[in-house]
């Protein structure tokens, strides 16, 4: 488990996938248990095939119908990594410029999300990034379909302030990849530039 850090910047560019207990971390759909494996299946840049669905599953589990999840500003930490990664690929790998270009699609579709949450009254996030991950908020470690449905409703499934956190913690992550933006010729880079 990754010890509770007060520099929200530090934490975004040093965590590791696998301080992330991402079988307590909610998706759309579940739990993020298989995240890190198509975390792995896109870093490696190698097979198109594998990266579409790799990436569909991460697509359709962090962000639902403007509904942000548990899992979605963690699973960002890392695909903005690997979307990094990508443009300095993307020159002499078409599948590198492929999941750039996709990546950018999911960053637009999660900005307009934070965009749109932000219109609405909400209440202060959490102080720190890594607060995400105190055991209070932290689901089950033993997955059980019966339970967490059980918990969902419950009126206050999550508590106002980490609701919150899903959509300020995901714009703070977009953020750190702004600079990137600005003289790509990708169609989404401008859009995401302006969304943020």
């Amino acid at each position: 488990m990754v010890k509770n850090m007060t520099d929200n910047n530090s934490f975004i560019q040093t965590v590791k996938i696998d301080e992330i207990p991402w079988h307590r971390l909610t998706t759309a759909y579940g739990r993020a248990t298989d995240f890190p494996e198509y975390l792995r299946i896109l870093s490696e840049i190698k097979d198109i095939k594998a990266i579409e669905e790799a990436g569909e599953l991460l697509a359709i589990n962090i962000s639902h119908q403007s509904t942000l999840w548990h899992s979605t500003p963690f699973a960002l930490i890392f695909l903005v990594r690997i979307f990094k990664d990508a443009l300095i690929k993307r020159q002499s790998n078409s599948i590198a410029d492929y999941l750039a270009k996709e990546l950018l699609e999911l960053f637009v579709e999660v900005a307009e999300a934070v965009n749109d949450g932000n219109m609405l009254e909400h209440a202060e996030p959490l102080t720190h990034f890594s607060d995400l991950l105190k055991e209070e908020y932290l689901w089950s470690e033993v997955y059980d379909e019966e339970v967490d449905e059980l918990r969902y409703e419950d009126d206050n499934v999550f508590p106002d302030d980490l609701f919150y956190s899903f959509y300020y913690y995901s714009k703070e992550v977009l953020l750190t990849c702004k600079p990137l933006l600005s003289g790509l010729e990708y169609e989404d880079a401008g859009v995401l530039c302006g969304l943020l």
